[in-house]
């Protein structure tokens, strides 16, 4: 039985012309940024005309089709992740626009996956907990996208909660990622198949990547704040640099700048997000940490992430590199590098990190509430 789709009427001429000029300044924004070959549309389009032919809205309709098979996953996540101009309408639209596709990809719903967990992000309140987020409630955060969804979840949606149950439980970034918690998501998502844009499911996957996103960073921040500790703690013993090779920094690195380049973290990892590199370095950093104090950490601190897991997404520049620049530019007399920015404002398109399966993302204060997205 072929499982029944969001219900999305066809749209009127005026509508669909409408939601092809709605993505139309998006998807060419992300094209120049990605350097992607535009396809020829019609004039019309570029024009911005309101009384379009009906050739036009066949061409531009035919013009989004040939961008979607262009546009890759990680680029659509490191754009909307960093852009200023996309609001919750925005991906709403896009959103709306993939669900009609009948190309069931993987590709094709990686991205769904990823707006999904995007649009909810953005308009959760501040304040939601893990207990409130509960699928009713996520089912009717996302009406405007998915219509009135009818809560039958079948029971092979369990498992999900089961991933995120495991996932509460690891008490280390180290233990999340190689517990095995990101393959249990992984094989969930892959096993579901079609069954995958169910309504009932689009909104179980929303809820777990959304939670998922959470458990990341709250593991994350418990990461950071441990190493910042850590160098606290050996500059009151007089310790002014340590041996950091295994994080790929230098053999005496000063704990003053790996201070600095760890409050620029905090920073760049809500705008540039690999799950390879820089999170192999923020787990070795803390080992190195631990060592330099002479802990005993253990063999899960050993343990190395993966340089480049399959569907890594990697970062416009190297994280090593963009936090040096951060640090070398932070000094008593220009202490704006180490500033945190400004709260996003509620429902404002607040600069996002992402990762491949669960497409991290944050807010500034790292303090709680979407912080923890």
């Amino acid at each position: 039985m072929t499982p029944s789709q969001p219900e999305t009427p066809t749209p009127d001429p005026a509508v669909a012309w409408a939601n092809i000029q709605r993505l139309y300044p998006m998807y060419a924004e992300l094209a120049r940024e990605f350097v992607v070959d535009l396809p020829a549309c019609a004039a019309e389009l570029e024009s911005g005309t309101e009384c379009p032919s009906a050739e036009a809205i066949e061409q531009g309709q035919l013009w989004l089709q040939q961008m979607d098979e262009l546009i890759q996953v990680h680029q659509l996540r490191q754009f909307l992740q960093t852009s200023s101009t996309v609001d919750p309408a925005s991906i709403a639209a896009l959103l709306q626009h993939l669900l009609t596709n009948p190309v069931h990809s993987d590709t094709m719903r990686d991205k769904i996956d990823f707006l999904l967990v995007q649009y909810f992000s953005q308009i959760a309140p501040d304040n939601l907990n893990d207990e409130a987020a509960d699928l009713a409630y996520v089912a009717q955060a996302m009406e405007p996208v998915l219509g009135k969804v009818e809560l039958k979840a079948p029971v092979w949606l369990n498992a999900l909660d089961r991933v995120l149950e495991t996932a509460r439980k690891c008490r280390s970034l180290n233990e999340l990622l190689h517990g095995g918690v990101l393959e249990q998501g992984r094989k969930a998502k892959g096993q579901a198949g079609s069954l995958f844009y169910m309504p009932v499911a689009l909104v179980a996957f929303t809820r777990f990547g959304y939670l998922m996103r959470r458990a990341f960073f709250r593991l994350m921040l418990t990461e950071l704040n441990g190493i910042l500790d850590g160098l606290t703690e050996l500059e009151t013993k007089g310790i002014e640099t340590i041996d950091c090779r295994r994080a790929q920094f230098s053999a005496q690195e000063p704990v003053v700048r790996l201070r600095m380049i760890c409050q620029s973290w905090k920073v760049m990892f809500q705008a540039e997000y690999s799950s390879g590199q820089p999170l192999r370095m923020l787990v070795d950093l803390r080992a190195s940490v631990e060592t330099a104090l002479g802990r005993n950490t253990g063999s899960a601190a050993q343990t190395k992430v993966p340089a480049n897991p399959a569907g890594a997404v990697v970062a416009k520049k190297p994280i090593r590199a963009a936090a040096a620049s951060v640090a070398a530019s932070a000094s008593p007399a220009n202490g704006s590098a180490l500033r945190k920015p400004a709260p996003a404002k509620p429902g404002s398109a607040a600069v996002k990190a992402d990762a491949p399966e669960f497409e991290i993302s944050a807010a500034p204060d790292w303090s709680g509430g979407k912080a923890e997205k």
